[in-house]
């Protein structure tokens, strides 16, 4: 006796078809279980949602550079210079290329109101000068007032008298001279007087070895005026025997008051000297 199927018999077919079907998609589709259980494990989320992938290392935080500092804001006044003074600019270049009477007429009205302005500046700042004496220009070097000036020549050769008598303590000066020079005849006087009044020794050397007026111990040159570069008499020099510092004072006739500035300045300035060589200094 045949046992008859039950009469959902002819639905295993059409239900094996899509079973096979899928099971050939079944490697293409499956989930991997990692997968699988992060979903479940984060079914809070829903179906809809998103996330930026974490980056493996963040970018270190960039320094904040300061804003820059405002400039600070000019003074009225300042701004008032700045615009008058283009104005003046202007109306003269616009009276340059058209000089009608009119334009020339309104540059030099703001010219004369401009120098008015700058001659009562210059009367404010002569009244300060003078309740301040610190800044009064007239009080400051030397003076213009005759009598005063004549007080400050005093002091002046006072101070470069002492200051001469105290070189005079280990230095001399060389006077070189050419016995047939009216230049170097004319100086001769001088230096002895000069060399009387400030005790300073004065060392004549001969270039052509005559003799000449008031120095009759006068030496003959042995070389040092090449040295020194002597091209021209009278010469005079200041020297330091024992160190060898030698300083041009000048050339030509000079008077005593020149001497005494020049001679003052020379060794208060320090000025570059003569390098000394293995040649005698002293003849």
């Amino acid at each position: 006796m045949k046992r008859r199927l039950p009469h959902f018999a002819w639905l295993l077919p059409a239900l094996l078809l899509p079973s096979s079907a899928a099971s050939a998609q079944e490697p293409a589709q499956r989930i991997p279980p990692a997968a699988a259980l992060k979903y479940w494990s984060d079914s809070w989320r829903g179906w809809h949602f998103y996330e930026e992938p974490a980056s493996e290392e963040e970018p270190a935080p960039q320094p904040r550079t300061p804003p820059a500092p405002k400039p600070p804001a000019k003074a009225p006044e300042l701004v008032e210079f700045e615009r008058l003074q283009k104005t003046l600019e202007e109306y003269r270049n616009i009276a340059i290329i058209r000089p009608t009477e009119a334009n020339v007429r309104r540059y030099m009205e703001l010219e004369a109101r401009i120098v008015s302005q700058a001659s009562y500046f210059a009367d404010v700042a002569q009244r300060v000068a003078w309740a301040t004496p610190e800044l009064d220009p007239t009080l400051q070097g030397r003076p213009v007032n005759a009598r005063a000036l004549e007080v400050f020549e005093q002091q002046q050769l006072a101070a470069r008298s002492r200051s001469i008598a105290e070189l005079a303590k280990d230095h001399v000066l060389f006077f070189f001279f050419r016995s047939d020079c009216p230049y170097c005849h004319a100086l001769a006087p001088t230096l002895a007087a000069f060399q009387a009044r400030y005790g300073i020794s004065i060392v004549a050397i001969s270039v052509d070895g005559g003799a000449i007026p008031g120095f009759p111990r006068a030496r003959r040159d042995n070389g040092i005026a090449r040295t020194l570069n002597v091209t021209q008499v009278p010469a005079v020099f200041l020297a330091q025997p024992f160190t060898g510092k030698i300083s041009p004072i000048g050339f030509g006739v000079l008077s005593e008051s020149q001497l005494v500035e020049r001679i003052s300045t020379v060794s208060t300035t320090s000025p570059e000297s003569v390098p000394s060589t293995n040649r005698r200094v002293l003849p």
